[in-house]
């Protein structure tokens, strides 16, 4: 990745995980779960939104494994040289999230 990476929740979770010998079930990015459950908070559908993110082992694949569209920010960790790094790619690619357009809806 472009950026330095932060260990995620997975690093601090393994050594539970190998105490317990139980492994844990992670309920935020990338799991699509927690994207079903704010879509039925929101009262909307896959249809109606997008995922907008920087990052393409998180936010991204969220996206992807929920079926929602996707746009990339690259102004975070994923820089647009990255994108050769993944088999799947976000819909959209956009500078920041300032060049998101207005959709007219208010």
């Amino acid at each position: 990745m472009g950026k330095d990476i932060i260990p995620a929740t997975g690093a601090l979770i393994a050594p539970i995980e190998l105490a317990t010998g139980i492994r844990a079930y992670f309920v935020g990015k990338p799991n699509p779960l927690m994207m079903r459950h704010a879509m039925k908070m929101l009262g909307c559908s896959r249809e109606e939104i997008a995922i907008v993110g920087d990052r393409m082992d998180t936010d991204l694949i969220a996206g992807i494994h929920s079926e929602i569209d996707t746009v990339l920010v690259l102004s975070g960790v994923t820089a647009k040289e990255d994108l050769q790094n993944f088999a799947y790619h976000p819909r959209y690619v956009l500078p920041t999230v300032g060049d998101i357009p207005d959709s007219g809806k208010e």
